[in-house]
């Protein structure tokens, strides 16, 4: 809407009603161009009343807005959760049945980072343990790890309690395993030094290797299970969200997070994990 601003300079003559309304010359007005700042000043004129009124329904009414319902930004450990969830940690590898630590994520889909038979086993109670609970008996999302081991899972999680294929969301990022650095490839018994270090500070990282596998600190997954709740929170409501972890770093410091618990306290969990949050 476009508005000009005029100034009178010289009186009209008298005008009588059975006569046309005289019409000003050029000399009589003066017209102003328009300023933003005139634009602005006349926006916030108009804006102001609906921006300042105790009750923005009242002042619509009849044509009421509805008030928004914004979450703002997820916080550790959050105020409430929108949704139910459920941790679940997959299954034993193939690396793992043969006592090997293997956290690049390059390696992440190999088939040897695949479900082992105690693993297959081991998914499928778990996945009638959700059944029993009623897991997804609403409406049910299962978030897993790209990981081959969490996605099968996730398959086999999704077949026995009746969820569509459509309904398994991978999470390409946030769910990798915790990359342990220079204790790649070695024996799974030296995780005891990385969580005797995780009990020192959550801040320590493992020692770094050259093949490409991340050294993180609890810290470090802490910031990526964060991120994963936020997009969940936000993205769902009042839904079930089954998260399938290739490891139980990721679970565990989600869980700390999520009740408040001391980082380093977190508890070490080396089987099959399912929680109900």
């Amino acid at each position: 809407m476009s508005k000009v601003f005029a100034s009178n300079t010289t009186s009209l003559p008298p005008w009588s009603p059975s006569e046309p309304p005289p019409i000003p010359s050029h000399s009589q007005f003066h017209l102003k161009p328009i300023t933003r700042r005139h634009l602005i000043t006349s926006l916030s004129i108009l804006i102001a009343p609906f921006l300042s009124s105790p009750n923005l329904n009242d002042t619509l009414s009849p044509f009421s807005l509805p008030v928004s319902n914004a979450r703002g930004l997820f916080q550790m450990p959050p105020f409430r959760l929108a949704n139910r969830y459920f941790l679940v940690r997959a299954g034993e590898s193939e690396y793992e049945s043969l006592g090997v630590i293997n956290t690049n994520p390059v390696t992440k889909t190999s088939v040897d980072n695949g479900l082992s038979e105690k693993g297959k086993k081991q998914t499928v109670r778990a996945a009638f343990d959700l059944k029993e609970m009623g897991a997804c008996e609403g409406n049910c999302w299962i978030w897993p790890s790209i990981t081959q081991r969490a996605y099968q899972a996730a398959e086999i999680i999704a077949a026995v309690n009746g969820v569509n294929r459509s309904h398994i969301v991978p999470e390409y990022s946030f769910l990798d395993a915790r990359g342990l650095g220079a204790y790649e490839g070695k024996s799974l018994d030296t995780l005891s030094e990385v969580y005797e270090s995780d009990s020192l500070s959550p801040n320590i990282k493992p020692p770094p290797i050259d093949d490409g596998t991340p050294n993180e600190s609890v810290s470090d997954v802490f910031v990526r299970v964060t991120q994963l709740m936020s997009i969940l929170e936000t993205q769902y409501s009042e839904d079930t969200v089954i998260i399938v972890s290739p490891d139980s770093d990721n679970l565990t410091v989600l869980q700390a997070g999520l009740t408040g618990l001391d980082l380093r306290r977190k508890v070490v969990l080396t089987a099959l994990l399912l929680l109900a949050v």
